[in-house]
């Protein structure tokens, strides 16, 4: 996604094509975030629809708009729970938003609220919206737990079993076994390739010719990143305390290559390169961003923050470069746009791991003018699919 303050964000899915016209401008006017902790820490009393309500009020709070005045929400989360599925519009309510407001949900994995600020912008550029907010939320401290499959059957035929007496209901046990008792935790990994990122990254770093101490020396810039932007003010404004807090429980200043060197590998044993302290952890949080057309913000008041000018979703092979969208998007969005890659001052990448963020930079061929800003991933916390309102809210400081 381009912005007009050059800063380039990259989303990687499937093709699709939108932007500002001279016509009509799409702006950020603000955003804000709950903290981004490690999961099973700080949010593990809580639901998703109560992080995703909280930011949306806090928004509202924030930019003092009428939430009467709103056209459009759509949020973007990837661990949908069924009673809230369309968390957008439960949280709309939840946060005061008029009934008569319409809202829906978007998954499209890791970037599911960049799709949601897409999407946004483009019912602004047809017409159909002037004011979206759009936001995203994830966590992993309330996954939805399932039984087996030959549980869930008979779970399904248990009605109709017990209308035919208790003796009917008990023969629904026949054949189970022990195992078919154990839960079934959310996978994690590639529905067709069945291999979980990490391993997909491991192989993209050794074919990209990334080290391990390069992987940790990323890492450890990220921390220190992250510990200055929070001791100098640049979160200031941005995080909405949770609990009287601002605090992010991932940052980690004190981390040192000679400690996590010695950390043994995560993913791909006994060589991999990817280990817990190069690869985010899993993370809770929850981001939101309110966007209008130009027009509309200024009639009201509201000083821009910065325009979406342009963005584009690739679609790339889940088996070799699953990976590697954003360098295949930054690559054509600059030659959409005929920007050089020399042209951007400040790129942030959607990362897991450092391996990934490195590997896409050697592929552009020109790292060195690629550079992060608050390096947010590593340290802060990857929670899936609010990451992208989180970007484009902080970018446009």
């Amino acid at each position: 996604m381009l912005t007009s303050r050059r800063i380039l964000v990259t989303l990687n899915a499937r093709s699709f094509r939108s932007f500002s016209t001279a016509e009509k401008r799409v702006v950020v006017v603000d955003g804000v975030r709950l903290p981004f902790t490690k999961s099973g820490t700080v949010y593990k009393d809580v639901i998703a629809y109560d992080m995703m309500r909280d930011v949306f009020k806090g928004l509202i709070n924030k930019t003092a708009i009428d939430p009467k005045i709103i056209d459009y929400v759509v949020a973007g989360t990837v661990i949908q729970e069924v009673g809230t599925s369309n968390i957008a519009r439960e949280a709309a309510l939840g946060a005061g938003i008029p009934k008569h407001v319409p809202a829906h949900t978007v998954t499209q994995a890791c970037i599911s609220s960049s799709q949601a600020i897409c999407s946004g912008a483009e019912k602004i550029l047809s017409g159909h919206a002037d004011i979206v907010l759009a936001g995203g939320v994830e966590t992993f401290s309330d996954v939805p737990i399932r039984f087996s499959k030959p549980i869930r059957e008979r779970l399904i035929n248990a009605p109709k079993a017990m209308k035919k007496g208790p003796l009917e209901a008990l023969k629904l046990l026949r054949g189970l076994k022990l195992s078919d008792f154990v839960p079934v935790a959310p996978a994690i990994q590639n529905f067709h390739t069945r291999e979980i990122m990490g391993s997909s990254s491991d192989r993209l770093a050794t074919r990209f010719g990334v080290t391990r101490q390069e992987m940790d020396q990323y890492t450890i810039e990220a921390h220190q990143k992250a510990y200055r932007a929070h001791v100098d003010g640049k979160y200031k404004g941005e995080i909405l305390p949770y609990k009287g807090s601002t605090e992010e429980n991932g940052v980690n200043p004190d981390s040192t290559l000679e400690k996590i060197s010695t950390l043994k590998p995560a993913f791909v044993k006994p060589h991999g390169t990817h280990t817990a302290a190069n690869s985010s952890f899993l993370t809770d949080g929850a981001a939101a961003t309110l966007i209008m057309s130009e027009d509309k913000a200024l009639e009201l008041g509201y000083k821009p923050k910065s325009v979406l000018k342009d963005w584009l979703f690739v679609g790339v092979d889940p088996f070799e470069t699953l990976l590697l969208g954003p360098a295949y998007g930054i690559q054509q969005i600059l030659a959409k746009n005929k920007i050089k890659l020399s042209d951007i001052d400040y790129f942030e990448i959607h990362e897991a791991f450092a391996g990934q963020v490195l590997a896409n930079l050697n592929a552009l061929a020109e790292p060195k003018h690629c550079k992060e800003l608050f390096g947010i991933d590593q340290a802060v916390g990857r929670s899936i699919s609010e990451h992208g309102v989180q970007q484009i809210a902080e970018r446009g400081r």
